[in-house]
């Protein structure tokens, strides 16, 4: 897809065929990206396609292993945070990076603080920084300790001391993920602003209504390559939700397996669950026997939700009973012992203990559910290890090597034995297949299946739209974090799926 209408001119910045690789991992693969005066360019992509990973390389934080950074059509020296922004490229990111501790104007001329006698010259320091606030329509008590501001200002602050530094590019990293719609709407104006100005800006969001309200161009990152590129007006949103999640709509695939002739017992029922902020209430039933399946772009809720589900994150509004008896699930443990268990999207970081061994990460919760003073035996541990192992084809010499030694695939298998091995009533999978090889992905389907039909619930979050549609009884579709559709089996493809993610407010 190609742009058109835009200027002759030489982009602000450029890059050139932009190649990073890590061990294990290709991020960027010959990327061509520019931004381009006076224009906000919305930079999309679900996770792993390698937006993160482009921004560092163009504000200097990663350096390229192949290609070229461009500044008005020049090579640029900027392997370095600070050469990057000498050249005029600054970025501000979600977790912005301000000195809380002290004042307005200390962090808006951070750097560049004027000096006199070789001291900093607080008056003049308060007077340029309240010119720098001004030019965006600001005016805050610039001796006020910037910790006592909320996020939105301290963002506001940030821009500031780029626009002082004389910033051409701004590049805003999930700006408005903390805000509120009046701080959304103050910060649109400080781009539109800036961009009038003929400053370029660089936003990435998971928003798409903002995307379509701010933006001017769209590029679309996929598998650290870009898969297109288009004006914002030439790009329906279901088109850019196709280019993100790379599904054709013509792929949609219809479940195999026959019909139900019912439902199973209510093996959890949600009801108004929600918790201000995270995720709208929303009522759902989960059957014994039946998957259910969550869809929805990067920061639709889905991971919230299944968070809420499971006592992680703690509801303020709502109820939950489980298996007929109502449960107040204050913590994970409460969700546990109510017969819930969760496998997380990040296994490493919130799944498996790495250094103890694949018999130690199975028995764990299955012990902790027991009671330390009903200690699992030895061999009890060994024998639950090996049945899970042969039972989900773990590959492994014994249960005795470190679960950190083994594949993605195999871990996430292990993690499915762990939970599995406390019996519980209702299984929680977020992203279950998610970057693991081709023959693990199609085993860990397999378990999913084979679960739903030996009678457990089951609730599964995955970005893979043909599998849910395949295995899934109905399918929970999340957008700005709450459930804009619950689609029947009979409406369930590909298309419905993007369609409701699509679909204007108002519109489901």
């Amino acid at each position: 897809m190609s742009h058109a209408g835009m200027c002759d001119a030489p982009p602000l910045l450029e890059a050139r065929g932009i190649t990073k690789t890590y061990p294990g991992t290709v991020a960027l693969n010959d990327v061509n990206f520019d931004v381009r005066a006076g224009e906000i360019h919305a930079l999309m992509g679900e996770n792993g396609a390698g937006k993160s990973t482009l921004i560092k390389i163009l504000t200097g934080a990663e350096t390229l292993d192949s290609g070229a950074i461009l500044i008005d059509g020049q090579p640029a020296d900027a392997d370095t945070t600070q050469r990057a922004q000498r050249s005029g490229v600054w970025a501000v990111h979600q977790e912005v990076m301000v000195l809380p501790n002290l004042s307005v104007a200390d962090n808006v001329m951070l750097g560049y603080q004027p000096r006199r006698f070789g001291l900093v010259d607080r008056r003049e320091t308060r007077r340029l920084a309240d010119a720098a606030l001004a030019e965006l329509g600001l005016s805050l008590d610039a001796d006020r300790e910037l910790g006592s501001y909320p996020v939105a200002i301290r963002q506001l602050a940030a821009i500031a001391r780029a626009v002082r530094a004389n910033a051409r590019v701004l590049v805003l990293d999930e700006p408005t993920a903390s805000l509120d719609a009046p701080e959304v709407e103050r910060l649109f104006d400080v781009l539109r602003a800036l961009a009038s100005r003929g400053t370029g800006v660089v936003f990435i969001t998971h928003f798409l209504d903002q995307v379509y309200a701010l933006s001017g161009r769209i590029t679309v990152l996929r598998n650290g390559r870009v898969v297109g590129s288009s004006t914002t007006k030439a790009l329906p949103q279901v088109d850019l939700i196709h280019m993100m999640i790379g599904k054709g709509l013509e792929q949609a695939i219809a479940a195999e397996r026959p019909a139900k002739s019912g439902q199973g017992e209510v093996a959890a029922r949600f009801t108004g669950l929600g918790r201000k902020g995270m995720v709208e209430p929303f009522d759902l039933t989960l059957h014994a026997g039946e998957a259910v399946g969550a869809a929805g772009l990067l920061g639709s809720g889905r991971t919230e939700t299944a968070m809420l589900m499971f006592g992680a994150e703690r509801a303020d509004a709502g109820s939950v009973e489980i298996a007929g008896k109502q449960q107040r699930l204050r913590s994970p443990w409460d969700a546990i012992r109510a017969g819930l268990a969760f496998s997380p999207e990040d296994r490493k970081a919130d799944g498996i203990f790495g250094d103890l061994s694949i018999r130690d990460n199975i028995a764990i919760v299955l012990q902790s559910k027991r009671g330390w003073a009903r200690k699992l035996s030895r061999p009890k541990q060994q024998r639950l290890a090996d049945e899970y192992i042969a039972r989900l084809n773990v590959k492994t010499s014994d249960a005795e090597k470190p679960i950190g030694q083994l594949s993605g695939g195999n871990q996430q298998k292990a993690l499915l034995a762990r939970w599995l091995a406390s019996e519980p009533k209702v299984l929680i999978l977020d992203e279950p297949t998610r970057g693991i090889d081709v023959g693990a992905h199609a085993d860990i389907v397999r378990v999913i299946e084979e679960l739903r039909d030996s009678g457990l619930a089951l609730y599964v979050i995955s970005s893979e739209l043909e599998e849910l549609v395949a295995y899934s009884e109905r399918i929970s579709v999340m957008r700005d974090r709450r459930q804009v559709a619950l689609l029947e089996r009979d409406e369930l493809s590909v298309d419905r799926i993007v369609a409701a993610i699509a679909a204007p407010a108002g519109e489901q």
